[in-house]
């Protein structure tokens, strides 16, 4: 059986302040065929060697603190679920949850 392999590629366009003004991706097995937009991004990949998350944080010029608020809102809520299925912590996804709500109602996301 041979290695499958799947590849994303982010491309970021910068100003002359290094300020992201476009983000584009794309992945082997994205759905929908070329080049995709996006105004921001989290990455986060864990290394074994340092014990450590090493991160990459961006977001265009364009995104405005409402989206950013939805964005974060919604990546919060995808952790919760992430953090529960890889741990099995039902507990503490719980726990994530209750935060996230909270987050929700103080940042006055309405639930759609």
């Amino acid at each position: 059986m041979a290695d499958q392999k799947k590849e994303i590629s982010i491309t970021v366009e910068l100003d002359e302040n290094n300020v992201p003004e476009k983000i584009d991706w794309n992945a082997t097995d994205k759905e929908g065929e070329g080049i995709a937009n996006c105004k921001a991004m989290l990455l986060s990949m864990w290394d074994p060697e340092k014990q450590d998350t090493l991160r990459l944080d961006l977001w265009t010029k364009e995104m405005t603190k409402e989206e950013m608020k939805i964005f974060y809102h919604q990546t919060l809520i995808t952790m919760a679920e992430t953090f529960e299925n890889a741990t099995e912590e039902h507990g503490m996804a719980e726990d994530m949850r209750d935060f996230i709500s909270y987050f929700a109602e103080k940042m006055e996301i309405l639930k759609q």
